[in-house]
């Protein structure tokens, strides 16, 4: 009797004993807290994207991997490049950021934002799913940034208080903010625009007090930052593709194990495909709110898309020696599907 309880005392000892070492192992994984930025606000899609990957993650690594995401490039005073530079350097973990922040950094990404490369979706994706985008993801690399995919902020259209634009003439002397790219303050320059660069933090009170007469962007950044209250007028020319780099740094990422890698890998490809349906989804509905609200749309006929296409030409011209002639022909073959364009 004495001999059968001792050997159920083991037993049940071994039992505990199986049980400590299974906590024990839990306890031990290591854990990380990490942090994400989106440089618009919380009414965004970038904003959603950015928290279903936080939340995603943080479930299907249960609990080990917890992503805080922070709007309006907070961890860098509202200054979008100067974010991208924390997570090239590594003071910073993600960042969800327009390529066009990056061609401030490095002129060479300004080819993805050349006018009128991209003319849909579908040239989009071909693009950034092809060796166009393979290009991009080297560059990436290169400057400390592991690409966790793409998102979109979608199409950038022009908005403006003073008078609809049909034809390049409409464009004349308006002051329009764009971002601090060469590709953009040439391209305006062009058109006889007088571009204006500022934090787009700044753009709303410059509306308001008439500092500068319009701005451009996509549709999802002009509905969440209200400006049709301070906007009449909107083309919808759909002149630069405004593709959402998602990354992350490198050297953190490197520091991972192959299996933890993956798993981000696959949350960030879901977060990205969730943000750009629902973008897709939501300008349908925030173009309705903006005419109901009062802001005049116009959507340009294909002639008046050509002679802005035209017009554009001296761009391409002046950066092709910056994207590289190869580059440059790789981008254009593959938004054109393979047919050769001679820009």
């Amino acid at each position: 009797m004495v001999k059968q309880l001792i050997n159920k005392s083991l037993i049940l000892l071994f039992f505990i004993s199986l049980g400590g070492c299974t906590t024990n192992a839990s306890m031990n994984e290591e854990r990380y807290e990490w942090n994400m930025t989106v440089t618009v606000g919380p009414g965004s899609t970038w904003y959603a994207g950015a928290i279903k990957f936080a939340e995603d993650l943080e479930r299907e690594s249960n609990g080990r991997f917890i992503v805080d995401v922070y709007t309006n490039e907070q961890l860098s005073a509202g200054n979008p490049e100067a974010g991208v530079e924390q997570l090239m350097d590594g003071l910073k973990d993600f960042s969800y950021n327009s390529s066009i922040i990056y061609a401030g950094i490095d002129p060479r990404f300004g080819v993805l934002s050349a006018p009128f490369l991209i003319n849909d979706f579908s040239d989009a994706e071909r693009v950034l799913n092809g060796e166009s985008g393979e290009i991009l993801n080297q560059m990436l690399r290169e400057r400390g940034v592991e690409p966790l995919g793409f998102g979109e902020s979608g199409f950038r259209q022009i908005t403006n208080d003073t008078r609809p634009i049909r034809t390049p003439e409409d464009l004349d002397h308006l002051k329009i903010r764009v971002p601090s790219m060469g590709v953009f303050t040439n391209l305006y320059r062009s058109q006889s625009a007088d571009p204006i660069t500022m934090a787009f933090s700044e753009v709303y009170t410059a509306l308001q007090q008439g500092t500068i007469d319009g701005q451009e962007n996509p549709v999802d950044v002009t509905y969440s930052a209200g400006l049709i209250e301070v906007q009449q007028y909107m083309t919808m020319w759909n002149y630069v593709y405004d593709a959402l780099v998602f990354g992350m740094n490198k050297d953190l990422f490197d520091s991972l194990s192959q299996s933890d890698q993956e798993l981000i890998k696959k949350v960030a490809k879901e977060a990205n495909e969730y943000q750009i349906r629902l973008t897709r989804q939501k300008e349908e509905a925030q173009i309705i709110e903006l005419k109901d609200k009062g802001m005049e749309i116009y959507y340009p006929t294909d002639e008046e898309i050509e002679q802005f296409r035209e017009s554009s030409q001296n761009v391409y011209d002046h950066f092709r020696e910056i994207w590289g002639d190869a580059q440059l022909d790789t981008f254009l073959k593959e938004a054109n599907g393979s047919e050769v364009d001679e820009r």
